[in-house]
């Protein structure tokens, strides 16, 4: 038997184009004042029962002409009042600076830190900031949104990390983030929406259990290389330790054998590694779809930096050459990010 069909929700369509039309008018910024042209104020459930309360008060004091019910009920009305006011003051008058964050992979935990900055003499208590939309940035639908908490003390600031998952690699915007307060009776909560203008470049995830390097091609000249290696008395498997070889080539060993003559450092180095050179070409990044091959070859660029091995990067519009280290291993990364 066939599923049901699942019917769009009116209202829920209906808000989420409204939403998506009042925040494109929001301009983009890294810092933002608040004030009362940004700061957005609303009953919760709870202030709307505590109004439904002091209505059925107030009738019940008119009816029976209670002088104590008349005092109980402008005194709480009074403290909403008041509560409304503290409310909203918690948010009005806060600078939010942002940091943007670095490169991350797709399916990985992006933080990136936001600093609050209160000029007023008194203290800022429970404002919370989350991204406003988790299911447009997080891989799991339906996820909730998290919240991260922070007072901001007198004349002081505050940095709050605000985490989310991005879904797809290249370079793309910040979420729209939103803070918000309820501080201090719960019973009006206080919000604004911020549209951050930094971007995060993010990576293709790499593949949990790729296969082994592709082989080396030839490299131009290699047999002559290997015949100067031959006459400098370099043989094949190791040669005697230069200046800025990699420690991870040592052969430690054959350091521990040392008799006390001293230059004893050891260093892989084969004939092969200096016939032939290390592509990592999308073509021969198997025959799954275009995101598994970009994912197989993230996962080659890191485990040839983790060798200190140097090596090229093949792709369909651009052509890495070869090279080591980490600006060379954050460039490929970028690479296959835009590709």
């Amino acid at each position: 038997m066939a599923a049901p069909i699942a019917l769009p929700n009116p209202a829920a369509f209906a808000r989420a184009r409204f939403q998506a039309w009042w925040q494109s008018k929001l301009p983009f910024t890294d810092s933002v004042t608040l004030t009362q042209r940004n700061v957005y104020i609303l009953p919760t459930r709870p202030g709307w029962m505590m109004g439904l309360t002091l209505l059925v008060l107030l009738v019940a004091s008119i009816n029976y002409q209670l002088s104590l019910g008349y005092l109980l009920t402008f005194l709480l009305a009074g403290s909403a009042l008041v509560g409304m006011h503290v409310c909203h003051g918690t948010l009005r008058g806060l600078s939010m600076n942002l940091a943007a964050p670095h490169a991350q992979y797709v399916g990985a935990t992006a933080t990136f830190e936001v600093k609050l900055t209160n000029t007023r003499r008194a203290a800022r208590h429970g404002i919370g900031l989350s991204v406003l939309n988790p299911q447009d940035v997080d891989i799991e639908k339906g996820r909730e949104r998290h919240w991260a908490w922070t007072d901001v003390p007198a004349q002081g600031s505050s940095t709050v990390q605000v985490a989310f998952t991005p879904r797809r690699r290249g370079l793309h915007r910040l979420p729209t983030l939103t803070a918000e307060t309820r501080f201090p009776l719960g019973t009006f909560r206080v919000w604004t929406v911020w549209r951050p203008a930094a971007q995060v470049l993010v990576y293709p995830a790499p593949e949990a259990h790729p296969p082994p390097l592709p082989p080396g091609e030839p490299r131009s000249g290699g047999a002559a290389a290997a015949l100067r290696a031959q006459s400098s008395g370099e043989f094949d498997g190791v040669r005697g330790y230069r200046r800025g070889d990699p420690m991870k080539l040592v052969v430690w060993k054959k350091a521990a054998k040392d008799d006390g003559q001293g230059n004893s450092l050891v260093v892989r180095d084969t004939q092969q590694a200096q016939r032939h050179e290390l592509w990592l070409d999308f073509a021969q990044a198997g025959s799954a779809g275009v995101e598994q091959k970009l994912s197989r070859l993230c996962a080659w660029v890191l485990l040839a930096d983790k060798l200190s091995l140097d090596y090229g990067l093949r792709l369909p519009s651009l052509e890495v050459k070869p090279g080591s280290g980490e600006a060379h291993k954050r460039l490929c990364l970028e690479a296959l990010a835009v590709c």
